[in-house]
């Protein structure tokens, strides 16, 4: 895998973290005494935290703003990201490296701003990226556009060609593959009933970032 810019997700991805988001939605509507569809997940799978509370409130007519909803599901998460989450194990021994070998890199979440610079911080690896670009301030989700992609590769200043995009979600490697990036797929737990189509799709595929050091991948 040669590469001279590297883009990575955050949630599932460099973060173990995916196991908050799974019930956030409904945890949210559990907690009002509404049950929620079982399908709601996959609603909300590739959604912006906006456009998810926006979604939940809609569809379930909650009484509060999408701003009150949005903070609701962050207090679920905040205090998660500020003192537990960690990275996924191998991934700090890989930023290193790229870093070593000048490798600049970017992160793109679905995560709003202030939450994703929190759980990089307490992950210690915050200062490892160039910076971070959000679906948020993309304006779209990564289901949608790539838009969040192309933001990252511009701060670059790299091209498609030199530069991986990592991910572990269906929606986001289909999405990063047809707007002509290469992608290595990360597993995740979370994503178990997608890994055939994942391996399909993407270019590089890895159940850890452990077993990329073992094939030697970045040779």
């Amino acid at each position: 895998m040669r590469l001279q810019s590297a883009i990575f997700d955050m949630d599932g991805t460099l973060l173990d973290s995916m196991h908050i988001w799974k019930d956030i939605g409904p945890n949210l509507l559990r907690a009002q005494g509404i049950e929620p569809a079982p399908d709601l997940r996959e609603h909300l799978k590739g959604m912006t935290l906006r456009e998810g509370a926006a979604y939940c409130r809609e569809t379930y007519r909650l009484p509060q703003s999408v701003d009150e909803v949005i903070t609701l599901i962050e207090d679920q998460v905040k205090g998660f990201y500020e003192n537990e989450v960690e990275a996924k194990p191998g991934v700090k021994r890989l930023l290193s490296l790229l870093k070593i070998e000048g490798v600049w890199m970017y992160v793109a979440t679905a995560t709003d701003r202030h939450l994703a610079e929190k759980a990089l911080r307490h992950a210690g690896i915050l200062d490892y990226f160039r910076g971070i670009v959000t679906s948020s301030e993309a304006g779209v989700g990564k289901d949608e556009s790539p838009e969040i992609y192309e933001r990252a590769l511009r701060r670059l200043r790299s091209n498609k060609h030199d530069t991986v995009v990592f991910e572990d979600a269906l929606h986001a490697i289909r999405t990063a593959k047809s707007a002509g990036f290469r992608v290595a797929a990360i597993y995740d737990p979370s994503a178990e009933e997608d890994q055939a189509e994942i391996r399909r799709l993407a270019d590089y595929y890895y159940r850890s970032f452990e077993e990329l050091y073992e094939v030697n991948a970045l040779d």
